[in-house]
């Protein structure tokens, strides 16, 4: 299992949000120092979101992902905001490896497929946000009427096969993650689920090992030292029955 430290960049800074409230921010510093130091301390990917971005649609922080992208060894993917394919072009072009498009996924998916013809599957991701059994949208201001398991499928029907699956209402609570929704997920559209919010413990590690998930994203965890990202690797990549999960 892949596991990703979370960079939330706004206005220039690393932080994290509480449930994806903007004004329940902490800041934990430089966005650049964060990802040398998760690079330095084993991480294999980064995921970086520009929270900024993701509201206005301006891609404001998209120098400093590129700079990130270029001073770190490790694959970046990257989203917030990345709305129509010259976003997708304009991430690409900073030298990231992956790009995640979330309110495109509900408000636009030819774009979704237009980016897979495009770029192939392994660059593009779908973010698929859920709130009270529903996609969020535009930086989780705004509320579809789309369920999650629905946009699923329809983007594997795109061409997508990666997918960023956040329960926002466990996001940076540190309360545990949703398992069985990413099960659901991941059964349901055939979709390689990367895990996101809630992630508090090697207890919810172990649990997503334990279902075979891709990958899971870890945020607040990491900042507030509630594990090491070591021994959070070291549980990801242990061997079940002599080969890796």
């Amino acid at each position: 299992m892949i596991l990703f430290p979370a960079i939330d960049i706004l206005q220039g800074r690393c932080v994290r949000l509480l449930h994806g409230d903007y004004h329940k921010v902490t800041d934990y510093g430089d966005p650049l120092q964060a990802a040398l130091r998760w690079e330095r301390e084993g991480a294999a990917y980064l995921h970086i979101v520009d929270l900024d971005a993701a509201k206005s649609g301006r891609g404001e922080n998209t120098e400093l992902i590129g700079e990130i992208a270029r001073r770190v060894r490790i694959p970046v993917q990257t989203g917030g905001g990345v709305r129509t394919l010259q976003d997708v072009q304009t991430r690409l072009s900073v030298g990231v490896a992956r790009v995640i498009l979330g309110t495109a996924c509900c408000e636009d998916p030819e774009t979704l497929r237009a980016a897979v013809k495009e770029w192939g599957a392994e660059r593009i991701v779908c973010g698929i946000d859920a709130k009270n059994g529903a996609v969020a949208t535009r930086g989780w201001l705004a509320q579809s009427d789309v369920s999650p398991l629905s946009l699923g499928k329809e983007m594997y029907a795109c061409g997508v096969r990666y997918a960023v699956y956040t329960d926002i209402g466990k996001d940076g609570t540190l309360g545990g993650v949703n398992v069985q929704a990413c099960c659901e997920m991941a059964q349901a559209t055939g979709l390689k689920v990367i895990a996101s919010g809630g992630v508090g413990s090697l207890h919810d590690i172990a649990a997503l090992r334990a279902v075979q998930m891709y990958g899971a994203i870890l945020g607040k965890a990491l900042y507030a030292n509630s594990f090491s990202l070591s021994d959070a690797l070291g549980l990801a990549e242990e061997k079940e029955n002599g080969r890796k999960i």
